[in-house]
């Protein structure tokens, strides 16, 4: 008799677990046809009590999320929206003439070593439909130097070499701009759009564009980030005896190799925000782009004028040493030394002379002949600016009235 009540309770038991079991199997299988195919079902949402009266409510959780979660494709889409637009740039010299090289690999860590491409190749990328291409200086060389420049497209009906004309370059920017004409059976030109690298922060992700090496790795895509703004390098070029430097760049650690320069760094919004030009290997991923605004500043200048529109005041001038100051009768080096005015120039019109010190231009003190550079690049042609200049001893101001200068240099 002891041994039959523990039975019937053993089987009840059993019972009770197969029907819960039971209703377990059935309600998964109802989630699971009402979520249908593809679907998931996400987590329950935590009920977040509300706040005590006369207490402000908490702010709403942000949820970080890192590209590639909500659209896991969505770099690749910009990558093959923006690519048609990206054209490799060829670049042939007379013979008598010696091929450019990239300043910034020659500068930092000695010739280029280049299998199978020309130093004189590059990246660009159309910027209109009528066919203006944007690209690096450096790539494609000066004016009339007799070189033939020929653009590679990659676009629907059309794969192949077009001739192209360079219309305008600025040497201190480093930005030229080529014109295509569009082939025959091509509707419409792919163009890149522009956007505000202003407003590029640091840690933003962007996508580099171009043809490292040439040809054989052409449209090679790269993804890193926005590493820092406001970068300032300077480069030897060889072929102009003259320094570069380059203010404001944009600093990436999307891998950028030769014959990327001149291409597109673009945003997660499908925008280009810099022309890729430099590459430092003594680093890890570290290069360098033009920031988009300071070429759409002067992209009119380049096209309609052939270089950079800017303020002409039409002097020479040189730093200052102690032995100079002395002799000229100044307490101390500060200033810009005219060494030459140029005749009909707006400085020889104002009365200007040889061995004049400026010491001040519009409200700006000056302290070096670079600084006087600098500050006129802040004034625009026709702008009346008083210049203060030291002469026979004694300060006296002059009223000026800058002239314009398209500059290639």
């Amino acid at each position: 008799m002891h041994e039959v009540a523990p039975r019937s309770r053993a089987r009840r038991m059993g019972l009770y677990a197969g029907l819960v079991l039971a209703g377990v199997l059935a309600g998964s299988l109802l989630t699971a046809q009402l979520l249908g195919p593809g679907m998931q079902a996400q987590a329950p949402v935590p009920v977040v009590p509300p706040a005590a009266a006369g207490q402000p409510s908490a702010p709403p959780a942000v949820v970080a999320q890192a590209p590639g979660l909500s659209q896991a494709n969505i770099l690749a889409d910009i990558a093959e929206r923006i690519s048609p637009a990206v054209v490799f740039v060829r670049v042939e010299f007379p013979r008598s003439q010696r091929v450019p090289r990239d300043p910034f690999f020659e500068f930092w860590f000695g010739p280029l070593p280049s299998p199978g491409q020309p130093p004189s190749a590059g990246t660009g990328f159309i910027i209109s439909e009528d066919g203006y291409v944007l690209t690096n200086q450096h790539v494609v060389g000066q004016p009339n130097q007799g070189q033939r420049i020929m653009v590679k497209l990659s676009v629907p009906n059309f794969s192949g070499e077009v001739p192209a004309q360079l219309v305008g370059s600025s040497f201190s920017l480093d930005l030229a701009v080529l014109k295509i004409e569009k082939p025959r059976g091509v509707d419409r030109l792919p163009v890149a759009p522009l956007g505000d690298s202003d407003r590029t922060r640091p840690g933003e992700w962007v996508i580099a564009i171009g043809n490292p090496y040439g040809e054989q790795l052409e449209h090679t895509v790269t993804v890193g980030v926005v590493s820092a703004k406001g970068r300032r390098i300077r480069a030897f070029d060889q072929e102009s005896g003259r320094v570069r430097e380059y203010e404001n760049l944009l600093q990436t650690d999307a891998a950028i190799n030769p014959g990327n320069s001149g291409g597109p760094l673009v945003n997660i919004n499908g925008e280009v925000i810099g022309i890729n030009t430099a590459v430092n290997t003594q680093g890890q991923n570290i290069g360098f782009a033009i920031p988009i605004n300071a070429a759409k500043r002067v992209l009119n200048d380049l096209i309609r004028r052939g270089g950079v529109v800017g303020p002409y005041l039409g002097v020479q001038v040189s730093d200052l040493d102690r032995r100079l100051a002395q002799y000229l009768g100044l307490p101390d080096t500060r200033g810009a030394l005219v060494e030459e005015v140029v005749d009909g120039s707006p400085a020889a019109k104002a009365g200007l002379q040889a061995y004049d010190v400026i010491r001040r231009l519009g409200r700006t003190d000056i302290e070096t002949a670079q600084q006087l550079i600098n500050e006129l690049q802040k004034f625009k042609p026709g702008d009346r600016v008083p210049v203060q200049v030291w002469r026979e001893g004694r300060l006296l101001t002059v009223l000026v009235e800058l002239g314009e200068r398209v500059r290639q240099d």
